[in-house]
């Protein structure tokens, strides 16, 4: 049996042949920057070890694998909001997006009969110019068509939302 110096570098056999692996394994070691080449031995083998104890805590992420403490910190997260979501909805603060377009396209089918019915309304009740009562009617159809090209878009909400969340607050401007 050869005697092995633990003060000096060593080979990637000799690391290999002392922890039972291939050179290959060892190269790849270093590679992932867990022990450097140029290292004692004593202390290849005390990085090496370290990353083995780590791992198998579940404190690091073997090679190629998920952080199980960055995996658990981001479930944690998502279970915050969807709770955080849940209260939302429960104290009326949110809703889904569905519910909103059909909450307002009723009310614009209840403004557009009340506007509908204006122009029936004045020819009624004043003795209005024709001419007039017409203009009327063709604003009344404009506004009415203008309304029903409305798209719900959420990112000009959004984007003005951040905007105000990001603006000093004047009371503790100085």
């Amino acid at each position: 049996m050869q005697h092995i110096d633990l003060d000096e570098p060593a080979t990637q056999e000799t690391i290999a042949t002392i922890i039972g692996t291939s050179r290959q394994a060892v190269s790849d070691v270093e590679q992932r920057g867990i022990a450097r080449r140029d290292d004692a031995l004593c202390t290849w083998l005390a990085s090496y070890i370290g990353n083995l104890r780590e791992t198998a805590a579940g404190r690091q992420a073997a090679y190629g694998e998920l952080d199980l403490v960055t995996e658990r910190a981001r479930l944690a997260r998502a279970q915050a909001l969807r709770v955080e979501m849940q209260n939302a909805i429960a104290q009326r603060e949110l809703a889904p997006v569905s519910v909103i377009a059909e909450v307002l396209g009723r009310v614009g089918r209840q403004i557009a009969v009340t506007l509908e019915a204006i122009p029936i309304q004045l020819k009624r009740r004043s003795s209005i110019a024709m001419d007039d009562l017409e203009y009327i009617t063709r604003e009344i159809v404009r506004a009415r068509n203008l309304a029903a090209c409305v798209e719900l878009d959420l990112s000009d909400l959004v984007d003005a939302d951040t905007a105000a969340d990001v603006q000093p607050d004047d009371s503790t401007a100085a």
